[in-house]
């Protein structure tokens, strides 16, 4: 049987085969009367890096909460690795490993003996988790460290070290829940050449982020949720596409500002930006090249005096900005 299908009913079954490492239909949760998730449908498909993008209460850390058994949702149905999370939720834990945005690790153990002892709660014996945890420490470049308290661990190591604890008995799937949140920026580029170092051995990622360069660099698939619900999903470049491109206007003086911005509207039907410290406007452009034209005509009629006029590809963040906003918009009315 392939992957579970939408059109199909779940039945609340303990496994189904699944080419996904999770599927998730129909997923509802409230918290005192406040609709956390509201029926959200999800797949990570196995070997790929999955982004989940959304602002603060988008519903976000609740879904992964669901996945990895620590909430049970109000209805729906949500299968990881197979395994409903709802029925067995010992059998979803055995195949997940889990890295969040607090380090796990105990300072007052070394490295080594991190791992070690969570080799040994995962059932490893002796021999085997001291060659897991030197494995482990090997591939996440901490083996010169290993002897060491992980207290004395720079951010970056101790991010590291927590990646190496979610591969402990090699999970098919490992959730990172914000893993670069408080870091600086040389520990979150040490934290990603790690990430990709999993997503080299094939390993399957649901990365919950709120930096939109860490979504881009490292997923593969980005879904993007708002108010509890996924509002897009695709590829970086999909999402992009989608989102058309922008109109880019720079202007001599300050006070030529508004006339753009009017010109700017007329010229693309859509209500532009205007950053008065860089001098410029922008605006969505989804005819491209015959919206420029226009904007030249425009920018004419109004006087403005032009320094750099062009067209820009939407970045993650326009996408993020317009999808989260359009939804918020949506709720309102």
């Amino acid at each position: 049987m392939g992957d579970l299908d939408h059109g199909r009913a779940y039945n609340g079954s303990v496994h189904t085969p699944t080419e996904s490492a999770v599927a998730v239909h129909g997923l509802h949760k409230k918290f005192k009367g406040r609709h956390a998730l509201r029926g959200v449908d999800l797949r990570v498909h196995s070997g790929e890096v999955l982004g989940l993008l959304g602002p603060n209460g988008a519903g976000k850390t609740t879904l992964v909460r669901i996945l990895t058994t620590l909430l049970k949702p109000d209805s729906g149905h949500a299968f990881v690795n197979g395994w409903n999370v709802t029925v067995a939720p010992e059998k979803v834990r055995a195949t997940i490993g889990m890295a969040g945005q607090y380090s796990t690790v105990d300072d007052r153990l070394t490295g080594f003996e991190n791992l070690y002892l969570i080799a040994k709660l995962r059932g490893a014996g002796r021999h085997s988790a001291r060659h897991c945890a030197d494995d482990l420490l090997s591939r996440f470049r901490l083996s010169e460290a290993a002897g060491r308290t992980a207290g004395t661990y720079s951010g970056g190591m101790r991010r590291r070290l927590d990646l190496a604890a979610a591969l402990v008995g090699s999970p098919p799937l490992v959730v990172l829940d914000e893993p670069t949140t408080g870091l600086d920026p040389e520990s979150r580029l040490d934290t990603w050449d790690a990430v990709g170092e999993l997503v080299a051995g094939g390993t399957t990622i649901l990365l919950t982020t709120q930096y939109l360069e860490e979504a881009d660099r490292l997923a593969d698939r980005i879904a993007v949720m708002d108010r509890g619900q996924v509002v897009a999903e695709g590829t970086s470049d999909e999402l992009k596409a989608a989102a058309g491109n922008r109109l880019v206007v720079c202007v001599a003086q300050d006070d030529h500002l508004d006339a753009a911005a009017r010109a700017a509207a007329r010229a693309t039907g859509a209500a532009p930006t205007v950053q008065r410290r860089a001098r410029r406007v922008v605006a969505a452009a989804t005819d491209g090249p015959t919206a420029l034209g226009r904007a030249l005509t425009a920018l004419a009629d109004e006087g403005v005096e032009v320094l750099e006029i062009g067209l820009s590809r939407s970045t993650l963040d326009d996408v993020f900005l317009a999808l989260t906003s359009r939804a918020q918009q949506q709720a309102a009315r």
